[in-house]
C-alpha cells in the first residue's frame, strides 16, 4: 500500500471497524473529520503521509476554528483526536517513520459552569414525584438523597441497605476509583427514605432475589443509572420545571447551595468526593455571580 493520505485514511478506518470494532456512529464521525484533514493537506500541497510535518498538523486546528467552518473548540479537538489516531496508526504500521502529530495540542476548551437550580426550583423538582405507589415513593427517596448528599447518580443507585445509618444520619457512598466517603443525610431525605422502606421496598423486593440494594426497580433488582436519570427527567416534566436538567443537576445544586450558605469550599470538596479542591472551585463562580448581583442591587456605594 502506498502512503497517499487518502489510502492511509481508508486503511485506518478499516482498522477501526474490523480490529477495534468501533460503532457505526464513531466511524462516521472519524470519516467526516479525516475528510476535512485530507482537504487541509491538499490545500497545503501535501500528497504523501511521509511528507506531513508537525506544522501541517498544527495548522489544521486554526483552519477548523476559522472561516468558513468556524467549528467550536470541542469539535476541533475531536477532529484533532482523529488525526492523531491516524498518525499513530501510520507509525504502528511502518507507513511513516515518526508521529508528527504526537505533540500537537488540542484547542483549550472553555470552562463550562455547572447548571444549578434555585432552591425554589429544587423544591418544585422534588415535588414532581406524585403518588403513594412503590415507584413514586422510591423516586422521591432517590431525588431527596441526590440533593441531600450531593451523590452522583451512579453512587446513589450503588447504595446498599447496610450503607445507610439512620441513627447517625449518614450514608456511605462509593465514588470513582473505588473511593468511599461518609456523608450526612438531611432529615427530609431520611423521611422520604423511611417512607420508601416501610411502604414500598418490601413490595418491590418480593419480585426479586434478595438484592442488597437500597433502591430497587420494578423487578426487585438494583435500580440502574439510566433508570434513575429517567426518574429525574420525569420528575422535572411532571413538576412543570422549564429549566434544563442533567444527571448531575441535583449534585450541582447541592454544592452551589452549600457554598452560597457559607460552607467552606474544602468541606464541600470532601462531601463531593473531589480529589482536588480546584475541581470544586468551579462552583464558587456560580456563587460569586449571585453575590455580585446582590451587591449591585443592595450596596449604597455599588456602581449602578
Amino acid at each position: 500500500m502506498g502512503t497517499r493520505p487518502g489510502d492511509v485514511v481508508e486503511a485506518f478506518l478499516h482498522h477501526l471497524a474490523v480490529e477495534r470494532g468501533s460503532a457505526a456512529n464513531t466511524l462516521a464521525a472519524y470519516r467526516a473529520d479525516l475528510a476535512r484533514y485530507l482537504d487541509h493537506l491538499r490545500a497545503r500541497d501535501v500528497d504523501d503521509m511521509a511528507a506531513v510535518q508537525e506544522a501541517d498538523v498544527a495548522a489544521f486546528v486554526p483552519a477548523l476554528r476559522g472561516p468558513p467552518l468556524n467549528l467550536a473548540a470541542s469539535s476541533a479537538a475531536r477532529a484533532l483526536a482523529a488525526v492523531r489516531g491516524l498518525h499513530r496508526f501510520a507509525v504502528r504500521d511502518d507507513l511513516v517513520p515518526v508521529d508528527v502529530a504526537r505533540d500537537v495540542a488540542p484547542p483549550a476548551l472553555p470552562a463550562r459552569l455547572p447548571r444549578a437550580l434555585t432552591v425554589d426550583q429544587v423544591e418544585q423538582l422534588l415535588a414532581g414525584c406524585i403518588g403513594d405507589g412503590p415507584a413514586a415513593l422510591r423516586d422521591s427517596a432517590l431525588l431527596e438523597l441526590l440533593y441531600s448528599t450531593g451523590a452522583r447518580i451512579s453512587e446513589a443507585v450503588g447504595i446498599d441497605l447496610d450503607d445507610l445509618d439512620t441513627g447517625a444520619r449518614t450514608v456511605l457512598l462509593r465514588g470513582k476509583g473505588g473511593k468511599q466517603r461518609l456523608v450526612p443525610v438531611g432529615r427530609p431525605a431520611l423521611a422520604a427514605v423511611d417512607a420508601y422502606l416501610v411502604r414500598a421496598r418490601p413490595a418491590l423486593a418480593t419480585r426479586g432475589r434478595g438484592s442488597p440494594a437500597l433502591l430497587l426497580n420494578a423487578r426487585g433488582g438494583r435500580l440502574s443509572r439510566q433508570s434513575a436519570w429517567h426518574v429525574l427527567r420525569g420528575a422535572a416534566e411532571a413538576s412543570g420545571l422549564t429549566a434544563e436538567v442533567s444527571p448531575h443537576t441535583l449534585r450541582h445544586c447541592f454544592a452551589t447551595h452549600l457554598l452560597a450558605g457559607g460552607a467552606d469550599v474544602r468541606v464541600v470538596q470532601e462531601l463531593l468526593g473531589h480529589a482536588s479542591v480546584s475541581t470544586t472551585q468551579v462552583y464558587t463562580h456560580v456563587t460569586v455571580d449571585t453575590l455580585r448581583e446582590v451587591y449591585a442591587t443592595s450596596h449604597p456605594r455599588a456602581l449602578r
